[in-house]
Order: C-alpha cells, then structure tokens, then sequence
C-alpha cells in the first residue's frame, strides 16, 4: 500500500513480463497491485474478454489511464474495444475508449491516419458529455490525434473549431482547450519536421 508509481516500474523491471503474475495482482483489488499488474502483462496474451473485465473495474482515473498507457494500447484489439466501450454509460469505462484512443495515437507510430480520421465523429458526439473525467478523455484523445502528423492536425483543428462554437459547455471547453494545443506555432514546426523525415 502507498507504494509510489515510481518504486511500481522498478519492480515491475525486476520481475518482468508475466502474464499470471498479472492477473493475479489484478484479483487483489489493491490499487497498487494493480498498477503493477498493467506495467508486467503481456500485450500479446491480453484477450478482448480480459480488456472487458478490467475495464469494468475501473473506478478512478490513475487506474483508467495507467493501464491504458501501459498495456492496453499495446494489444491488437486497441481500435475494436475503442468502438465497443464508447458509448459506456459508467464514467471510467466510457473514459477508457477515449483515454485509450489517446494512448494509441500517442504510442503506435505505424498506425495509418484513417481509424483517427473516423475517430474525430465520435469525439464531437461525445464531447457533449459533461462528466469530469469523460470530458477530459475525449479532449486528450483530440489533442492526441491532432499530435500525430500535419494532415491529422488539420482534421482535429477543424472538429475542434467545431466544438468550440457550441452553445453547450462543455464541447465548447473540450474545443478551445484542444484548439490551444493544436495551434502552437511550436507544434507547427514539429509536425512540419516530422513529415520532412
């Protein structure tokens, strides 16, 4: 208990990756044993039917992003469990398919630009939700996306726009708090870097 995130990956270094060491540690219920458990899974032998289970039991941000960031994203059932859990109704799982898209366009560098692209729809239908930790999910997915290359940048540019000009709250926060990200002059030139190499 009480152990930091930081102690967590220096023995998750120490122990490796092991599959039923994780599962394990995930039946404890322990927050922390959990953390542990999506820094040593193995993304290969993580099944769809284990992604539901997990994401059922997630009831706070830090274990909803943590194995998200950390195994999930990794696993080749990414896109699949994106599209099934976001239109959850609970809000750590609903918040998963959008920290999880976010993950991905962070992490997989050889993923095409179409899943994103037909990402940017459901986004704008979801930032309508004004639930903190959803809200908050659905932006860092846009900001992610619009992260990747220039003509990703274009497109989330565009739906954040979009979002902005509601009338509505909170779409019109998740779009201006993107829109801030996606338009520094900085990012510009990375992009226009990246796309040179």
């Amino acid at each position: 208990f009480g152990v930091s995130m930081a102690n967590l990956k220096v023995l998750a270094k120490q122990l490796g990756k092991d599959h039923d060491l994780a599962a394990a540690l995930w039946a404890t219920g322990v927050y922390e044993a959990r953390m542990l458990a999506s820094l040593i899974d193995e993304p290969a032998r993580v099944t769809p039917a284990q992604m539901d289970r997990w994401r059922r039991d997630f009831d706070n941000w830090g274990i909803c992003d943590t194995v998200c960031f950390h195994l999930f994203d990794r696993t080749p059932h990414a896109f699949a469990k994106i599209a099934q859990w976001r239109n959850g109704r609970d809000e750590f799982g609903k918040r998963a398919a959008f920290a999880l898209l976010a993950c991905v366009a962070l992490h997989d560098k050889t993923a095409p630009n179409a899943p994103f692209l037909e990402s940017l729809d459901f986004i704008e239908d979801a930032a309508d939700d004004d639930r903190n930790f959803v809200s908050k999910g659905v932006n860092w997915s846009l900001r992610a996306i619009g992260m990747r290359n220039r003509a990703l940048n274009v497109a989330a540019v565009k739906s954040a726009r979009r979002l902005a000009a509601a009338d509505a709250a909170a779409p019109r926060w998740v779009g201006k708090d993107a829109l801030r990200a996606l338009t520094k002059p900085e990012l510009a030139a990375k992009l226009a870097a990246r796309d040179r190499r």
